[in-house]
């Protein structure tokens, strides 16, 4: 079996208000869970929708760096500290992601892994050094595996998409790219992780949208990454991969509030083994060890 996680920043499960909720909506096939639903819920591609506990015990809203810390170690990394940390890992999350993340488990199994994101000419010109302290726990957990950073050669060549996959974002920086689709940024993707036994994504303009309080950008940026999720499912065959899509925290799923939420985060979740497992998730920090029991690695 090859695992895929999908890491969406801001999703969480709001109320079933289009109003607030970018979310709530005919028209929405796989976002679609609101705080009063019975899970596990079925949703499209014969998969199950279900809520994950994102405050992890702590008193405060869920930020970035705890939650995502937490989410590709095991590690309550809210608790560790004792608060939530919003923004790039301290040096005691940095310690726990060297120590504990699943990416590095997974390299020293001996398993192939990547981080499918694509990272732009800066990163390679300053260097990890440089930036290590403006890196976010993804990029953080790739260092510590020492997987390879897949750079623009990899996006022109279809081998790796970046974090806002269409690229318009990079194109109006002022780079000479192509505009990728959702459904054609979404086939890259799912003809990438094919080559690997874990494969992670990682999305963040949910997040962004969140901030906002734009429902407009909101409702665009929750439409535009169906469009993407359902070309990936589309194109791997779900008999041999299994396809875990979370949060580190709500956000996007209120935009009546600037800040973040303490809403259950969504867990989307796809493959044979999906019934199996939807009931030993409870909280974010349940994702990495399901991870490393079905990949068998101790």
């Amino acid at each position: 079996m090859k695992i895929t996680l999908i890491f969406i920043d801001g999703l969480g499960i709001g109320i079933n208000a289009a109003r607030i909720n970018p979310c709530a909506g005919p028209d929405i096939a796989f976002f679609n869970h609101f705080i009063n639903d019975n899970f596990p819920k079925a949703i499209p591609y014969d998969g199950l929708a279900l809520p994950l506990d994102a405050t992890l015990g702590v008193a405060g809203l869920p930020q970035s760096a705890t939650g995502q810390t937490a989410l590709l170690t095991g590690i309550n990394a809210a608790k560790a500290l004792g608060y939530h940390l919003q923004g790039f890992p301290n040096e005691a999350l940095r310690t726990i992601i060297y120590q504990e993340s699943i990416l590095k488990k997974i390299a020293e199994s001996g398993r192939r892994a990547a981080f499918m994101n694509v990272y732009p000419p800066i990163y390679f010109e300053y260097g990890p050094e440089v930036l290590h302290r403006k890196l976010s726990v993804t990029s953080h957990a790739t260092l510590a595996s020492k997987f390879k950073f897949f750079n623009f050669d990899d996006l022109i060549h279809h081998r790796a998409i970046y974090q806002e996959f269409t690229n318009a974002a990079l194109i109006n920086n002022g780079h000479d790219l192509p505009l990728f689709s959702p459904e054609f940024a979404g086939e890259i993707l799912a003809k990438g992780v094919i080559h690997y036994d874990f494969s992670l994504y990682e999305y963040f303009q949910t997040d962004q949208a969140g901030h906002s309080m734009d429902m407009e950008r909101a409702r665009a940026e929750i439409l535009k990454l169906e469009r993407f999720l359902f070309a990936f499912l589309q194109n791997l065959d779900l008999s041999q991969h299994f396809v875990i899509l979370t949060s580190d925290h709500g956000n996007i799923e209120d935009m009546s509030v600037k800040t973040h939420t303490a809403n259950s985060v969504m867990a989307l979740l796809w493959g044979e083994a999906k019934t199996l497992v939807a009931y030993q998730l409870q909280s974010i920090t349940d994702i990495a060890p399901l991870i490393l029991r079905l990949l068998k690695i101790q």
